[in-house]
């Protein structure tokens, strides 16, 4: 692999252990890790990246995700209705769904996601129609070269058992536990630098047995792997937690072995004060999705409460029949403004609500080798061109939050590019966004 020389950066956002911001400065990279950050490197033979009018940050880092939504955007039915009306709209939908649907619509969400400057991604696929399986997601992963972190979902209980999805979206527990195993031995790589690690991840306490919760937490400590579930999303779900199983979301979480670093939990809008707590004593991670949240109605996550007490939290946009997009750039100005309408103006900087899209989901992954700019770590990097429109007249371009682009210029991932002065150069995008539409007019019917 040849060297990359990304040259004069305007500002790079290093999110690295001491914070540093660095203007004019170069990034080499070498063998995908970056070898180097500073003036004047030398880099004879290089291929040159000329960054002048870039800021220079970390690869973004999306830590919730059901890609497989994004073949069910705006369906009408849905667009107005709280969590559990809107899942009994599209259920019957995503029913219909087989492994091109699963793989088209992961390769249109992974696209959309780089355009936005990320480079590292989980995916909670908790269904599996018509003989699709989480190697489908993988594979478009592989194609466009972005990391993945895909996990493998489900649901357990259904109508006829008192669950909300329908019977035929179901599994046995044991045929999804036996396929957790297959899907880990298959396709997750333990080491530093990996592309693929697989996760277990039972799509929510409505939907699975409290036996599976356990059973699954009991398999990814055995395996080493993460696990990762939905989890006080709104009131609706607060309310079934106490109806059924008699206690709020933390406590349920807590008993069944769904607490600690190896834990992130998606949304917890409704998380109280004890349960912040408990999640920063523990380490238990949580994905932040605020566009989703507001889509749906749930509420305002306590973030800045979470932040203060020290729990690790990162960034998703969750599914785009829930969010509409997959923009994660736009996801952390989102986070960042809700705050300021939770707790005034000076609740949360754009700097720091760039951190948790950056250092901050990598970390909630287990990933320290992602998400900061330093020698050593991979070279997962985002380019953003703030000489256009987006920046114009503004006093501090390195603000991408207050005043930047959307999309960006440049992406590399383990030091190969990705996207190319705005362009996904790794596949045919406008072939992928024609099957997109294709199947999706199909779908519709």
């Amino acid at each position: 692999m040849t060297d990359i020389l990304i040259r004069n950066a305007f500002a790079i956002l290093t999110m690295d252990d001491a914070g540093r911001e660095l203007s004019g400065e170069d990034i080499l990279i070498r063998g995908g890790i970056i070898a180097a950050i500073g003036p004047d490197l030398p880099a004879p033979g290089a291929e040159v990246i000329e960054a002048s009018g870039c800021v220079v940050t970390p690869g973004l880092v999306n830590t919730h995700h059901h890609l497989y939504q994004s073949l069910t955007r705006a369906v009408p039915g849905g667009q107005d209705a709280l969590l559990f009306g809107w899942l009994k709209t599209l259920y019957p939908i995503w029913a219909r769904f087989g492994p091109e649907e699963v793989y088209t619509s992961a390769l249109t969400g992974l696209a959309e996601l780089a355009l936005s400057g990320c480079t590292l991604t989980s995916d909670h696929l908790y269904l599996y129609p018509n003989g699709a399986r989480l190697d489908d997601t993988i594979a478009a992963a592989a194609e466009i070269g972005l990391r993945f972190h895909p996990t493998r979902g489900a649901m357990s209980i259904g109508e006829s058992a008192g669950g909300l999805p329908p019977d035929s979206l179901v599994e046995r527990e044991a045929d999804i536990l036996n396929d957790a195993i297959r899907v880990i031995d298959t396709f997750h790589d333990a080491r530093e630098g990996a592309m693929v690690r697989v996760g277990i991840a039972p799509c929510s306490p409505f939907s699975v047995s409290r036996e599976l919760m356990r059973d699954a937490a009991l398999l990814a400590r055995d395996k080493g792997v993460m696990l990762h579930t939905h989890l006080a999303e709104n009131d609706e779900d607060i309310a079934y937690s106490l109806a059924t199983f008699g206690c709020r979301p933390g406590q349920y979480a807590e008993d069944l072995g769904w607490t600690g670093p190896d834990v992130w939990h998606a949304h917890c809008v409704k998380l109280d004060a004890q349960e912040i707590d408990l999640f920063s004593r523990t380490r238990t991670g949580v994905a932040h999705c605020p566009c989703s949240n507001c889509r749906l109605g749930s509420g305002i996550a306590p973030l800045r409460a979470m932040r203060d007490a020290g729990v690790p939290v990162g960034l998703g946009v969750d599914g785009s029949a829930s969010n509409d997009s997959g923009n994660l750039i736009l996801e952390a100005r989102q986070a960042m403004l809700l705050q300021r309408v939770a707790r005034g103006a000076d609740a949360m900087s754009a700097h720091e609500a760039l951190e948790i899209a950056t250092r901050g989901g990598a970390d909630v992954l287990g990933r320290p080798d992602c998400g900061r700019l330093a020698p050593g770590k991979r070279a997962d990097i985002a380019l953003w061109d703030v000489t256009g429109i987006d920046s114009a007249g503004s006093w501090e371009p390195a603000a991408l939050l207050l005043a930047g682009p959307a999309r960006v210029k440049h992406l590399l991932v383990e030091g190969r590019q990705v996207v190319r002065d705005g362009d996904i150069v790794t596949l045919d995008l406008a072939q992928v966004i024609s099957r997109q539409n294709r199947l999706a007019a199909a779908l519709k019917g």
